[in-house]
């Protein structure tokens, strides 16, 4: 239920935030040692806001992210691929926008913080087992852990560049960088060795999800009206 009431929440307050263009863009995650990732179209919309002036704004949204991996860190073990995925995560960021206007091109610089939870967690055992061998010395691991996922927040910067191509089509290519971490202690045990056999228990109650890489999208942006700005903005992807 309270997954729900945050989904919800997030489209409700969409709703009442104000904007004139519409458009369509495809995005996609690259997380540092993760594994790549896209959104689940059509649940994602940004760029909702207002304008504080012609080149001050305030911009919000969501996507819902199909998330193949991400890794886990303040843990002993060394990470070479994902630990966690593959899961539905929301994303929804809250950025102040500067925008420098031309002609026909516009460029917003983006910065601010996210907030993001991650819903049906698990664990990638197969990747877990083999960093659990290269910290032991082991031919042999295998791990039984528990978890408590927990929400997340973080920072993020970016920048976006549109090209008008009429008054009524625009082009939108848009990066942002995210740093982002939210709680997963672990507990539990594992098992292994070489020629015999012997079990550890562990309780990394430090442990985080870590949510930090680079978001790509591409897309193009409809003019609805004779208005715009930088907050006025809603690109569905």
């Amino acid at each position: 239920m309270k997954k729900l009431l945050v989904i919800l929440s997030i489209f409700i307050i969409g709703t009442g935030l104000r904007a004139q263009n519409v458009g369509l863009s495809f995005s996609y995650f690259v997380p540092s040692n993760g594994s790549f990732s896209t959104p689940i179209s059509p649940f994602s919309i940004r760029g909702l806001g207002f304008n504080f002036s012609n080149h001050f704004a305030f911009q919000t949204g969501a996507s819902l992210y199909r998330m193949a991996g991400l890794s886990v860190k303040d843990t002993p073990l060394r990470q070479n691929e994902s630990f966690t995925g593959p899961n539905f995560t929301v994303f929804v960021p809250a950025e102040l926008v500067l925008r420098f206007t031309g002609k026909r091109v516009s460029l917003d610089i983006k910065g601010g913080g996210f907030f993001f939870y991650g819903f049906d967690q698990n664990l990638n055992t197969g990747n877990i087992d083999k960093a659990i061998r290269e910290l032991e010395k082991w031919t042999v691991a295998n791990s039984n852990f528990s978890f408590q996922n927990k929400p997340g927040f973080g920072y993020l910067g970016g920048a976006e560049l549109t090209v008008n191509v009429t008054n009524q089509f625009g082009i939108s290519i848009e990066t942002n960088y995210l740093a982002g971490q939210s709680g997963l202690p672990l507990t539990g045990s594992y098992t292994g060795g070489i020629s015999t056999l012997e079990t550890k228990s562990i309780d990394y109650k430090d442990a985080k999800v870590d949510f930090t890489g680079l978001e790509f999208s591409i897309g193009l942006i409809f003019n609805t009206s004779a208005g715009g700005g930088p907050g006025a903005k809603r690109k569905r992807r």
